[in-house]
């Protein structure tokens, strides 16, 4: 659990009316999250910026929600936690409003590699964050939105899930492949809620994740690769998020819509 002694907390109002759709966003602080408070915002929602460690950037975010016209709070969670994602959400209601959206996107990789020569912590994080966090945040915004009828969420996956990515992350694949189950299954379970639920499904996009993963040049170097002939931008796959989230996906749901250039 966060030490909420070094939590910070980031509440911005612009005086816009509670009418506005609320979207978590975990992981999004940085990347794909980080565009897709943004665009959310453009679009008249008010976001919640969840992050685990860089208050500094995720408040560049909150202030690029305000001048989008929207209000803004940053939250640090691990979305691993369940106290964490119990307070993310518990905060955003309290301090924001009724959530009505959820972005699953907070996820990591670990160092590039074999399977055979990955450490078992790296192993066990990636599949907290990445499996146990999404579902973690999803159950908690399941239990919201059935009680009003209602809402959206979108899970962020990766076209790792059926590629595999031998040689690189097979755990992070495997991972991702189970976010796309659990979109299948809580569609279904959901839709007579009122709630959908769908997923993105991202290849390669030049986001900072790559240099976290230890090769910084890789969006570069695969991207003449993929049948579009260059890596995808962060602001491709927050408009395919926006678009699930927005009355346009009203009878979309249960679906993974892959972003890949064609990968």
């Amino acid at each position: 659990m966060i030490d909420q002694r070094n939590d910070i907390d980031i509440d911005i109002d612009g005086g816009i009316p509670m009418t506005r759709p609320l979207t978590v966003v975990t992981g999004g602080s940085r990347g794909i999250g980080a565009a897709t408070c943004l665009r959310l915002a453009a679009d008249g929602h008010d976001v919640v910026v969840g992050y685990v460690r860089d208050g500094s950037a995720a408040g560049e975010v909150v202030a690029g929600v305000r001048e989008a016209g929207g209000r803004a709070v940053a939250v640090r969670a691990d979305t691993s936690v369940e106290a964490d994602v119990d307070r993310l959400f518990d905060l955003a209601e309290e301090r924001l409003g009724p959530v009505t959206g959820l972005v699953n996107n907070a996820a990591v990789t670990g160092p590039l590699g074999r399977l055979a020569d990955s450490d078992t912590a790296d192993l066990r994080r990636v599949l907290d964050v990445n499996l146990l966090g999404t579902l973690l945040c999803a159950r908690r915004a399941a239990r919201l939105m059935t009680a009003r009828g209602g809402g959206a969420i979108v899970n962020v996956s990766s076209g790792a899930a059926t590629l595999g990515s031998p040689g690189e992350y097979v755990h992070y694949a495997a991972t991702k492949a189970a976010v796309d189950t659990l979109t299948l299954g809580l569609a279904k379970e959901l839709g007579p809620d009122g709630v959908r639920v769908n997923a993105v499904a991202p290849g390669v996009v030049d986001t900072g994740m790559h240099a976290a993963m230890g090769d910084p040049g890789r969006a570069g170097r695969m991207g003449p690769a993929v049948p579009l002939g260059r890596a995808g931008r962060a602001e491709e796959i927050a408009a395919a998020i926006a678009w699930l989230l927005s009355p346009d996906a009203s009878y979309t749901t249960g679906t993974v819509l892959r972003v890949a250039g064609g990968r």
